[in-house]
């Protein structure tokens, strides 16, 4: 069994008739093969991944600027790596990344890259790391994409149902990966409504799940196939591979993330959606279980607050918040913010520097 973990800032939910807020609406219960899953607004519940929402607690302590990297690097056995804004900011690699994670090695440490970006496949990003000069593995990625089809086998989703996608290649290519049924994904991009009187829209009922992430090609038609499925099939999920409000399409600017698409069907059907992505930690318990790690020898490297240094407090975690993304020191040290990382500094090549510096 997996099990989520809670950082000392968060308080898990333990009793099975604790409230759940009213800002999140959880959806009738499902069983599949003889198991029960419900939803929640982080995560979902299954006899394999049971995953606890926080609930936020007193006053974090004010985030340490990172001065002395060689004590956190030997303290911890793995580092996980966001990658938008950590490694590479859309196609280009941020600087000193390669001499960081050589040197990271050679300590042998092990490195994971977890991305919320569902776009790609785990080979498809092992295939961008390669075309930046990055040798990593296959195994040692893991991207959203992926982690919607290992949950649907992790709650023994039927075969003889199907997905419909709000996505783009990466799910469809996870999805054939574990053997799943689905439908939509880019090619109904092109699809339009033509909305004369009497026109009813007809829907598969036997989708058993719709999964949203990033989508370039999102339109009217995929929020109203998504709606109709998940209101007037019985049972159907709801699954978000993140809620990203934005995201790194270029290193120009940002641009609006795959919590846009998430939030227009969560608009239209009122339900929350079970989030397979950060900050749940159904990836942190597939990681720990894979790797047989220990949670408290993981630092979570990361750019977002929201996602990243709140998927690693929730797994328990030491993390480190970088500035070469989307947070900036301002929005790190405002009186609004409340999370905050165990350490911070600009970028991961600090590694290098501070470690020079300490010597």
């Amino acid at each position: 069994m997996l099990l989520a973990r809670a950082s000392p800032t968060f308080l898990p939910s333990t009793s099975s008739s604790s409230t759940t807020p009213s800002s999140q609406t959880l959806p009738p219960s499902l069983s599949f093969g003889g198991r029960t899953q419900r939803g929640s607004g982080l995560a979902a519940a299954s006899p394999n991944c049971v995953v606890r929402r926080p609930v936020m607690a007193a006053a974090a302590v004010p985030a340490a600027k990172l001065e002395d990297a060689e004590a956190l690097i030997d303290s911890v056995e793995t580092f996980i790596f966001d990658c938008d804004g950590v490694i590479w900011k859309g196609d280009k690699l941020i600087d000193g990344v390669p001499a960081t994670l050589d040197l990271l090695r050679s300590k042998g440490k092990r490195l994971v890259f977890v991305t919320n970006n569902s776009t790609k496949s785990r080979k498809q990003y092992g295939k961008k790391f390669e075309t930046l000069g990055l040798s990593v593995n296959e195994e040692e990625i893991f991207a959203s994409s992926f982690a919607a089809a290992a949950y649907l086998q992790s709650i023994d989703f039927p075969k003889d149902k199907k997905v419909y996608v709000i996505g783009e290649e990466g799910i469809l290519k996870e999805l054939d990966l574990a053997g799943f049924q689905h439908l939509g994904g880019p090619t109904d991009g092109d699809k339009k409504i033509e909305l004369k009187p009497g026109f009813y829209m007809e829907h598969d009922k036997d989708v058993g799940a719709v999964v949203v992430g990033f989508d370039r090609y999102f339109n009217y038609y995929k929020v109203q196939y998504g709606t109709l499925c998940i209101r007037e099939n019985p049972g159907c999920l709801f699954i978000a591979t993140n809620r990203d409000a934005v995201t790194h399409l270029t290193d120009a600017q940002e641009w609006a993330g795959g919590g846009s698409m998430v939030g227009a069907v969560l608009g239209s059907t009122k339900q929350e959606p079970l989030v397979v992505g950060k900050p749940s930690t159904f990836m942190m318990d597939y990681l720990a279980k894979k790797f047989g790690i220990t949670t408290s020898q993981i630092c979570m490297v990361g750019d977002r607050l929201d996602t990243d240094i709140l998927f690693g407090q929730n797994g328990g975690c030491k993390t480190l918040l970088v500035l070469s993304g989307v947070t900036s020191v301002q929005m790190l040290q405002s009186p609004d913010n409340t999370i905050q990382p165990d350490f911070y500094t600009n970028q991961i090549s600090d590694f290098l520097t501070l470690k020079a510096a300490t010597v």
